[in-house]
């Protein structure tokens, strides 16, 4: 580094001795790392997920799993049960193969090259397991980490664009000592201080060698394209209980929600409208409806509760798909992700609990 980013990461990490904050899955500053398992999922769990969310997830994992090895020996329904809410599932499906691979290895890799042959891990994630878990000199950077970039040295090129010169400035910067410190330094004050709106610069330790501060218009970085807007899709869920139980299916192995206890519904999906076809034949009374944002789509969950006056009216069989009968004074239990979650209390709201 020459001598104006010494004295860039002398400032932030001086500036993080003091104001770190104290986090489940940290070291104090200065003092070695916790237990590389403990960063590598509270990495994971935080990717598109703030902190404030995945405190409660992370306590929940390592009081149930404390080692990779007791994640690896896991079943699959349980992991991914105890990971309803958190969102982005396909996470939790590369969570347990990495807990699979590394508990076989004996150990986590130590260095970033080998972390990133592990399932799940990209650039980024490898990055900050190899700096905050073993100390190693790696370009670590977030969402957080690449605003501070952008505005420390005004990178004007929008984004994604821009990221290849982002990375190339925070690689000047990060140094060779304290890089577990250093990353999450950056996190910090991405996240306290160098926010995205309305930024703390006269609280900020860099502001003197911070160009977007000198423009007097720092909040414009990084400079962002306009978004297009998210297609828009229409599905229905199907609510159907008996005897106290809910009819819950297991989604399939692959696609969105992958794995998951879930609602049975019309076939609906990032590339279309569900088919307005349910399990049975009905008759079906109108529940409401749920808005969800997904990464890709927007979705209109539109819930349907059977309102058969009896059971006479229904086969003798379950319902078609793969599922279960649910105790409804347990839904909480059958880890539905977020989406189905809301469906199930607007059912239970409007007091069709189960069929007469």
């Amino acid at each position: 580094m020459d001598a104006s980013s010494d004295t860039i990461a002398a400032a932030l990490l001086a500036w993080y001795d003091r104001h770190a904050r104290v986090l489940p899955w940290r070291a104090p500053p200065g003092e070695p790392a916790p237990d590389p398992y403990r960063v590598w999922l509270s990495e994971v769990m935080l990717q598109q997920t703030t902190v404030a969310a995945v405190k409660s997830y992370f306590a929940a994992f390592t009081e149930r799993w404390p080692t990779v090895a007791d994640l690896a020996s896991a079943e699959d329904g349980a992991v991914m049960a105890a990971w309803a809410g958190l969102g982005y599932y396909a996470r939790a499906r590369n969570l347990l193969a990495c807990a699979r691979v590394v508990a076989g290895m004996g150990a986590f890799p130590d260095t970033e090259e080998g972390l990133r042959q592990l399932p799940g891990l990209g650039a980024y994630t490898a990055a900050a397991v190899a700096a905050i878990a073993f100390g190693r000199r790696a370009v670590v950077v977030d969402a957080n980490v690449e605003r501070v970039v952008a505005r420390l040295f005004a990178i004007a090129t929008p984004l994604p664009a821009g990221r290849g010169a982002i990375r190339s400035a925070a690689d000047e910067i990060t140094p060779d000592a304290r890089a577990g410190d250093f990353a999450q330094a950056m996190m910090d004050l991405g996240a306290t201080v160098c926010t995205p709106r309305n930024p703390s610069c006269l609280l900020c330790p860099l502001s003197a060698d911070c160009a977007a501060y000198r423009s007097t218009e720092p909040a414009r970085f990084p400079v962002k394209q306009a978004k297009s807007a998210r297609p828009q899709r229409t599905g229905h869920a199907y609510w159907i209980a008996r005897g106290g139980k809910v009819w819950l299916v297991r989604r399939q192995g692959k696609g969105m929600l992958a794995g998951m206890r879930a609602l049975p519904d019309d076939g609906w999906s990032a590339r279309g409208d569900g088919s307005g076809q349910g399990p049975l034949a009905g008759p079906w009374t109108p529940g409401g409806a749920v808005e969800h944002g997904f990464t890709h789509f927007s979705l209109t969950l539109n819930l349907a509760l059977y309102s058969g006056s009896d059971w006479a009216s229904l086969p003798r069989e379950d319902p078609a798909g793969h599922g279960e009968w649910w105790p409804l004074d347990r839904l909480e239990e059958a880890g539905l992700p977020t989406l189905f979650a809301k469906a199930a209390r607007l059912a239970q709201a409007a007091g069709e609990g189960e069929c007469r």
